[in-house]
């Protein structure tokens, strides 16, 4: 490559577990995440020069519909993450679960929108103990983590998140609608890459997404499909993506989107008006 990253100044860790090779389905879907995101970055739909360091690009043309819901899907948890950030100053930190080759943290700091901390996990029970006392303002983010755990193991990790930040803010994304015949064909083409959703059962609306966080010690929780958030994108973006490529379904775009999510849930921070924000 031309020119060469320096050495970050955030947290990762990582599992070296070797007995994890029932994992390897859900660990094929990072790469899978990062191929699109490159490929939707080639062509336009966002700016990233950080990915093509981490990401090669595929030879695969990705259909418009999967560059539009990765166009949104980094678009509305942007705008989440940046919301928090300037609400409380960059004086918080950000626990990126399972952030794969995510670059958020470099785009943050062109930006000069970098918290006091930020981290990436890629499997978060090996770092609750360090991070059991940390007070300060806590961002944490899971984008297609939540759906591989069981409903208990991922109940215990919000739970665990509330009890343990006294003022935080949790962003997910994942699937929703799972119930329905497309829902459905979903789950079955992850299995045949033997790949199971073990915690589909809480991706059944936006209401059992919004209650697993209320029930595990969140006191605000908001939720909205993809296709709610990318009727909300700026008229101008929306326009210049569309402009991108032709696309001659919007039905299976619509969908696709009302089959993913984005909820947010806040504790804490009335003084900084957490529970104000919104994508």
């Amino acid at each position: 490559m031309a020119t060469r990253l320096r050495e970050p100044a955030f947290t990762s860790s990582l599992s070296t577990s070797n007995c994890d090779t029932d994992d390897e389905g859900v660990r094929g879907t990072c790469e899978d995440a990062s191929l699109c995101k490159r490929f939707a970055v080639s062509i336009g739909y966002w700016h990233d020069p950080y990915i093509q360091h981490f990401v090669r690009l595929s030879k695969e043309r990705k259909a418009p519909e999967i560059n539009r819901g990765y166009f949104a899907r980094v678009h509305g948890v942007s705008q989440l993450i940046k919301a928090f950030l300037r609400k409380t100053e960059c004086h918080c930190q950000i626990l990126n679960l399972g952030a794969g080759m995510d670059t958020t943290f470099w785009r943050l700091k062109d930006e000069d929108l970098l918290p006091s901390k930020y981290f990436e996990v890629d499997f978060p029970m090996i770092v609750t103990r360090k991070l059991h006392n940390i007070k300060l303002p806590t961002l944490l983010i899971t984008e297609c983590v939540l759906v591989y755990m069981t409903p208990e193991q991922s109940a215990n990790l919000l739970k665990w998140a509330a009890s343990s930040f006294e003022t935080a803010m949790f962003i997910n994304y994942e699937q929703v609608n799972m119930g329905d015949r497309f829902g459905q064909i979903m789950i079955e083409n992850l299995r045949r890459r033997q790949c199971d959703l073990a915690g589909v059962e809480t991706c059944k609306s936006l209401e059992s997404q919004k209650e697993r966080l209320l029930s595990n010690g969140w006191e605000t929780v908001s939720a909205v499909d993809m296709m709610e958030l990318y009727s909300r994108l700026p008229r101008a973006e929306v326009n210049r993506i569309e402009s991108l490529e032709f696309l001659d379904e919007m039905e299976l775009l619509e969908q696709l989107m009302q089959h993913y999510c984005l909820c947010w849930a806040t504790k804490g921070g009335s003084e900084l008006g957490l529970k104000e924000i919104t994508c």
